[in-house]
């Protein structure tokens, strides 16, 4: 597909001529030049700071993540049970995402995402100190449910104060600051837990997001074209029955869960193989492993420039195909070949993550927060939903088990956006009929 096929379709990758909303209350959009860009005043600390909050949310989120098998053994559980501590975070982060974003829509973006971080990185240097797995779970869905003001509200603030062709870089940006936080995040712990244990890791993860949160604080320009919307519930539930009324916002919300259940299942369980037989790894060498999240930062940076080649469309049939790879190498029985086939699934699962989002704020041009945070929730609940059918089937079936969920995954990318291209192509020939 190319980027002239988006015309007027409603099919995945398509930015459709959306009308207002007679049940929305966000004021029409403002003119796209008085709007930040690449090079204008404000750009770089938005979006710096918007890097940083992206660092700090996800090496929050799944600061325990490269440790499980270490919490296996300090609390003498599975490696399903443990993944909890992953699960919990990312199925809090999905069950309140929604009711966030509605208090972005009335108190702002800027204000809800620093409220969110200050308290999710109090949360977390209360973490180290959990006495048992229950009250570990129970923190890290409390920090899931705080970092909920993250993702929504970031991806309304850039569709409200970028310009339209900036926005798919500005959200990739958002999304390299995800990888980043995600990969140092185990990489740090990693090495840490090591030498002191995986309490003291995921303190030194803390300490880590308050300088982030701080920094964002600071350099986070205020919002210049949001205004307030209503609370009233009837309003919130009219706004989002209309975005689920959506078929290309189905199709995306979809396909975001997908593509992070394949991320969230081979994250989760990578660490256990790793440290098995016959790679048996000590944990700071398994911990390294997460530099290929550089790769993810690369990949989502770039979502702009391959949309712009293949189309929307184009540019998410090549993310899923490159994760397939990925997958598959991953089965080879040498570490190159493994390694190989998580830089593969990383850049893959970031630049889907990145044109899918990116593609949600161009679509809903009213009730942006809301759309944002539909997708999240999805995106979140593929999250919770890989982290433990992954470990489940790690433990049935060994890895391969882990990389054949991967796989009915990424074949459910393919077939949505496969619908989405036909759907495209019935309403051009009816159009020209």
């Amino acid at each position: 597909m190319t980027p002239a096929s988006t015309g007027a379709s409603t099919s995945v990758g398509a930015v459709p001529s959306v009308s207002p909303s007679p049940t929305s209350v966000s004021p029409p959009p403002a003119a796209p030049e008085s709007r930040m860009s690449p090079g204008g005043p404000g750009y770089r600390r938005m979006s710096l700071a918007l890097f940083l909050a992206g660092v700090a949310t996800f090496a929050l989120l799944y600061s325990t993540q490269a440790l499980l098998p270490l919490i296996s053994a300090g609390f003498a559980v599975s490696a399903g049970d443990a993944s909890w501590t992953v699960a919990a975070a990312t199925g809090g982060l999905a069950l309140f995402v929604l009711p966030m974003s509605a208090l972005s829509e009335r108190y702002g973006r800027r204000t809800v995402m620093t409220a969110s971080l200050a308290v999710a990185v109090t949360l977390g240097l209360l973490v180290p100190f959990a006495p048992s797995l229950g009250a570990l779970v129970a923190l890290r869905a409390l920090q899931g449910a705080a970092l909920a003001g993250l993702p929504a509200s970031a991806t309304a603030y850039l569709a409200e104060e970028v310009t339209p062709r900036a926005l798919v870089t500005a959200i990739g940006l958002f999304v390299a600051g995800n990888s980043v936080g995600g990969m140092s995040g185990r990489v740090i712990t990693g090495w840490v837990a090591q030498e002191w244990g995986w309490r003291v890791a995921v303190g030194v993860i803390g300490v880590v997001a308050v300088a982030c949160a701080v920094a964002f604080r600071l350099l986070l320009p205020a919002p210049r074209h949001f205004r307030p919307g209503s609370l009233r519930p009837r309003v919130l539930v009219r706004t989002v029955r209309g975005h689920l009324a959506d078929p290309l916002l189905r199709r995306l919300y979809a396909i975001g869960a997908l593509f992070m259940t394949v991320f969230g299942g081979v994250y989760t369980v990578i660490g256990y193989r790793l440290t098995e037989a016959p790679f048996s790894l000590p944990q700071g060498v398994v911990g390294s492993i997460f530099l290929v999240y550089l790769v993810g930062t690369v990949s989502a940076s770039a979502a702009g420039r391959l949309v712009g080649r293949l189309g929307r469309r184009g540019a998410l049939y090549a993310a899923g195909g490159t994760t397939a790879a990925g997958l598959l190498l991953s089965l080879g029985g040498s570490l190159p070949l493994v390694l190989l086939g998580l830089v593969l699934i990383t850049a893959g699962f970031f630049a889907g993550h990145a044109v899918a989002s990116s593609a949600v704020g161009r679509t809903a041009t009213e009730g942006r927060a809301q759309a944002s945070a539909l997708y999240q929730s999805a995106y979140y609940v593929g999250s919770s939903a890989g982290s433990t059918v992954g470990a489940l089937a790690f433990h049935a079936g060994g890895w391969a088990g882990t990389v054949g969920v991967g796989l009915v995954a990424v074949a459910g990318v393919a077939a949505i956006t496969l619908l989405g291209t036909r759907a495209a192509r019935a309403e051009r020939r009816l159009a020209t009929a």
